[in-house]
């Protein structure tokens, strides 16, 4: 069946609450993990993870940074209003050049309590590294549902990164039922974060630390990190009927040149990809490289771009002949014909039962919402065992969502 008529009620289970976490454990390694392999599932310490582990295989990690995405303004009688930042709009769409934008830049947002916003502006004090300015915002339209918001602010010159750090808060998933905490600062970012952009974290990644990065040398594991600035969308559930009518957002990705040589010299052993977003990232660039094939020089991975051939029956068949390596090696040939060290594309890509994995053997994640094109994701790396390994999870009280235990699954076609 082509993922288009897939039906999201085949995708879901009971989440109870008390099995989502609403904090981080004491040190990031002490969560525990569940291994899918060859149809069967164990428990562990995701502490130990590197013995589970090929030796000389490939770890990969979305290198993002979570940006302080809500502000909270207050309007002429004090209600507060929620300006919750998505993706760069004017005058730059470019996630890295819009958060070093000084003086003015507008965004797409949502807005919460948008009701009770009837002034032409909010104006809100700030002060960074001890000089006082004004944060100024106004509607300038709408984008579908969000609204595009204008920011602007003084002293101008003053980086947006600066002023959101200094007035914007955390942006915990709206299943955790509390205020960010001086703890989430540090701990709803992984310890390997560096590129300002994601308004979500690539949770898999939380789990980290020194000690298991120490324990993957030990075992010549290369560790290679890619970026995809997670947006909101990551916490839409799929509320339509069929998979086809459900839109998934762009995300940027940027891939360096010298990451791209490392993975092309390294695809004969296997690939882990750390979260969907690493995993998406990395099977993006294989469609990418495709596309370069093809003639294409706008780098914009469709949301169906795997799934545009289909047979007579309507089934995807995006078995494409060309191999991991000629399309990586189409990106790198590109970088080297236009001098560039580093690669920008966005992409919509929709990884759904019916998809063929081209570069990803073994996943690392944790256990994402019913309903969700993260749990579509997992269905279509270990297929129908999906149910298996979250029903274990589920009665072997595991803890859910970001905040929560992590997972290795390993593909059919993985060489462990």
């Amino acid at each position: 069946m082509h993922p288009k008529n897939l039906f999201i009620a085949d995708f879901t289970y009971t989440l109870p609450y008390e099995k989502i976490a609403q904090h981080l454990l004491a040190q990031r390694d002490q969560s525990r993990m569940l291994v899918y392999e060859d149809g069967k599932v164990t428990d562990t310490a995701f502490g130990d993870i590197a013995e589970h582990l090929p030796g000389n295989s490939t770890i990969i990690f979305n290198d993002t940074k979570v940006i302080h995405a809500r502000i909270i303004f207050e309007n002429e009688h004090h209600a507060a209003i929620e300006v919750f930042l998505l993706e760069p709009a004017e005058p730059f769409h470019d996630m890295q050049l819009a958060m070093f934008q000084h003086g003015a830049c507008t965004w797409r947002c949502l807005v919460g309590n948008a009701k009770k916003w009837r002034e032409k502006k909010l104006v809100k004090k700030i002060s960074i590294d001890g000089r006082n300015g004004l944060l100024e915002v106004k509607q300038a339209g709408k984008a579908g549902d969000d609204f595009l918001i204008h920011f602007s602010w003084t002293p101008e010159e003053i980086s947006f990164a600066k002023i959101l750090e200094a007035t914007g808060f955390v942006p915990l998933p709206p299943y955790i039922k509390r205020t960010a905490a001086g703890d989430d600062e540090e701990r709803y970012q992984t310890i390997y974060a560096i590129q300002d952009g994601s308004v979500a974290a690539p949770t898999a990644g939380l789990h980290f630390s020194n000690t298991v990065f120490e324990a993957l040398e030990q075992k010549n594991i290369q560790r290679l990190f890619v970026t995809l600035h997670v947006g909101a969308g990551t916490f839409k559930p799929v509320k339509e009927m069929q998979i086809r009518d459900h839109p998934m957002h762009a995300e940027q990705m940027i891939v360096h040149k010298e990451t791209l040589e490392q993975l092309i010299a390294r695809l004969d052993e296997p690939i882990i990809a750390v979260g969907t977003t690493s995993c998406r990232t990395l099977e993006s660039m294989y469609w990418l490289g495709k596309m370069i094939l093809d003639g294409a020089e706008d780098f914009q991975i469709a949301q169906w771009a795997p799934y545009e051939e289909v047979m007579a029956s309507d089934e995807a068949i995006n078995t494409s002949s060309i191999t991991a390596k000629q399309s990586l090696m189409a990106i790198l040939q590109y970088l080297q014909r236009h001098k560039l060290n580093q690669l920008t594309a966005s992409t919509k890509l929709i990884i759904a039962p019916g998809y063929t994995f081209k570069i990803v053997d073994g996943l690392i994640t944790n256990f994402h919402l019913p309903n969700s094109t993260l749990l579509l994701l997992v269905a279509a790396f270990i297929g129908d065992d999906w149910r298996m390994v979250y029903d274990y999870a589920l009665a072997h009280n595991f803890r859910f969502l970001s905040y929560g235990d992590g997972s290795l699954l390993w593909s059919k076609r993985s060489h462990t």
